[in-house]
């Protein structure tokens, strides 16, 4: 389960990536004002789908003469020799949040930004998104049936070990019993050390999942980019507290079982 939860949190942090870098651009009208150009990039850093990084927004404005370098750069072929004037535009582009990054979002921002006066075209890549999002639900659904299926597993794996190790010992909890102990004084030592090999369980697969990232760390190029540390401090907590909560539910079920038995069934 630990192994699934940390495939879970990688796919998440490559998807955070790979949507970082989708960018919308924004084309200006040529007539557009330095001031005015200025005013629009002020009020594009305060917008709440425009992507922070350390609180500072992901925006970048490019000149028309910046951009005429770059498709210099790129396309090795000086357009300016033949003609008059630079038929680039000014543009900005931003990164989106996260949160806003669904097609209805986006045509909503883009419809936003269009209506602006100033701005002559709005551009992003469509088809990458709606793509991450449906290959994101389907990782999703994959993953999901995966960890159920291996949860109900465990259960069971867990629930059969225990009934055989209290099997061993309905004897004394027969003579317990017998001699005026309580339900509830007879379940507390088994309950406890159930709920505290549970957790030891969660703490040593934990263990070893972090010993195993960080070994993977030095070897394989890319994994410290999909490492979120508190992510996974989250991870190693649920399997110390499911540990603890599987082994003690399955205790609390099986010593029932044993506490309302007869003798003959003992036998």
């Amino acid at each position: 389960m630990g192994l699934f939860g940390v495939i879970a949190i990688q796919a998440k942090k490559l998807t955070s990536i790979i949507r970082e870098n989708i960018e919308v651009q924004v084309f200006l009208n040529k007539e557009i004002e330095k001031s005015n150009i200025d005013k629009l990039i002020g009020q594009m850093r305060k917008k709440p789908y425009v992507l922070q990084k350390e609180e500072v927004p992901v925006l970048k404005f490019t000149s028309k003469d910046e951009a005429a370098e770059v498709f210099l750069e790129e396309v090795g072929e000086d357009f300016t020799k033949f003609l008059d004037d630079n038929p680039l535009r000014d543009s900005f582009t931003f990164s989106i949040n996260e949160e806003f990054q669904t097609p209805e979002e986006i045509d909503k921002i883009v419809a936003e930004i269009e209506g602006i006066p100033g701005v002559f075209e709005v551009t992003y890549m469509q088809d990458v998104v709606s793509s991450i999002n449906e290959n994101l639900l389907k990782v999703g659904i994959v993953l999901g049936a995966l960890i159920l299926i291996l949860l109900v597993t465990v259960v069971i794996l867990i629930s059969n070990t225990i009934k055989l190790a209290l099997f061993s010992q309905r004897f004394l909890i027969r003579s317990m019993q017998l001699v005026g102990a309580t339900k509830g004084f007879i379940r507390r030592p088994f309950l406890w050390r159930a709920f505290l090999y549970g957790a030891l369980a969660g703490v040593f697969a934990s263990g070893i999942i972090f010993t195993l990232l960080e070994y993977g760390k030095n070897f394989i190029e890319g994994l410290q980019l999909l490492y979120d540390i508190e992510l996974l401090a989250m991870l190693f907590g649920t399997l110390i507290l499911l540990g603890a909560l599987m082994s003690w539910l399955s205790t609390y079920r099986s010593i029932n079982k044993y506490l309302n038995m007869s003798l003959d069934e003992l036998y």
